[in-house]
């Protein structure tokens, strides 16, 4: 049984590590894309804000008895979206630091065994590949969890944004229903 265990793990080493460099380049991608959404910022860019707030805009126009429940969908939809956009982030945060204890741990086993043979280079060939392992992988998951926290905080303002516009959008519209009713 023990040699069975001792087998799966080896097995699982080569994969950890393929995906902490997949892992790495994901997390490069993903803070050149974070740099440039705060650079857009500083010059007032919010995309969300104005795609959803013509979408709003787009759902009162007509003056149609049902608006109210098209912008409650487009409200919906942009919950949806602001969530949605976060798993990935949300996946690094805690795959990251995993992967690294996962790549800790299997070589830690060989090195122990290089120690219980004497053979001491081979020790720190995989002390080396362990301690390397738990450093990429909490990286990943500090600079997932800056770029999580950060635009969750973005996206809740966007939200509220938006939200607000829906209200005024609503209440001009009710007002304009009102009007034509009298």
């Amino acid at each position: 049984m023990k040699l069975i265990l001792e087998q799966v793990a080896q097995l699982l080493f080569q994969p950890v590590l393929v995906l902490l460099v997949v892992l790495i380049v994901w997390t490069l991608v993903a803070l050149g894309m974070f740099l440039r959404s705060l650079a857009g910022r500083w010059r007032g860019s919010r995309p969300a804000v104005e795609r959803f707030s013509r979408l709003i805009d787009d759902a009162a126009n007509g003056g149609a008895p049902d608006a109210d429940i098209r912008i409650e969908k487009v409200l919906a939809q942009a919950d949806h979206d602001s969530l949605r956009s976060l798993n990935s982030v949300r996946f690094a945060v805690r795959a990251g630091p995993s992967l690294g204890l996962m790549g800790t741990l299997i070589p830690m086993a060989a090195a122990l065994s290089g120690l219980a043979r004497g053979d001491l280079p081979a020790l720190a060939e995989h002390m080396v590949v362990a301690f390397s392992a738990t450093i990429v992988g909490i990286a990943i998951g500090v600079v997932a969890y800056v770029i999580a926290m950060v635009r969750e905080s973005w996206q809740r303002r966007d939200l509220d944004d938006i939200r607000l516009h829906a209200e005024r959008v609503l209440r001009v519209h009710d007002s304009g229903a009102a009007r034509v009713d009298a």
